[in-house]
């Protein structure tokens, strides 16, 4: 597989994951505000409200037994600093939101290949995985 294959099937890969995690909120009764919104810090995969409550979830779609103590290495500091800052910007163009109580959570979704395909499971959703410090 050449480099630029690969790098799209990976992105393809991640979009599905975001995918299953959008889902996912949405039935736990989120309302999706945005997804895929970038600025020049960096992207928020999903930002998404419910009641006084915003959330900027980072997903992470990895292959089985490729996560690292059952994530929580999945975003380290400088990904970290780059979200926050992301999330400071997003606030900033949308001030009628800065009310609320805001939290980072990561979600790890998994790819698993099978004679039938390919199939995604969300296997750990982190809330407030971490904090601005």
């Amino acid at each position: 597989m050449d480099p630029s294959s690969r790098g799209a099937s990976l992105q393809n890969t991640g979009n599905v994951g975001e995918g299953w995690v959008r889902q996912y909120l949405c039935q736990q009764g989120w309302q999706i505000l945005a997804q895929q919104w970038r600025c020049r810090w960096g992207e928020l995969d999903l930002v998404a409200r419910k009641a006084d409550v915003l959330i900027f979830v980072e997903v992470k779609t990895r292959s089985p037994g490729s996560w690292d103590r059952g994530g929580l290495l999945a975003v380290g500091i400088p990904k970290q600093q780059r979200l926050i800052r992301a999330a400071q910007v997003f606030l900033s163009q949308h001030p009628h939101l800065c009310e609320l109580s805001c939290r980072f959570d990561v979600a790890l979704v998994e790819c698993r290949a099978s004679e039938e395909g390919v199939s995604y499971a969300l296997v750990d959703y982190l809330q407030a995985a971490f904090e601005i410090c």
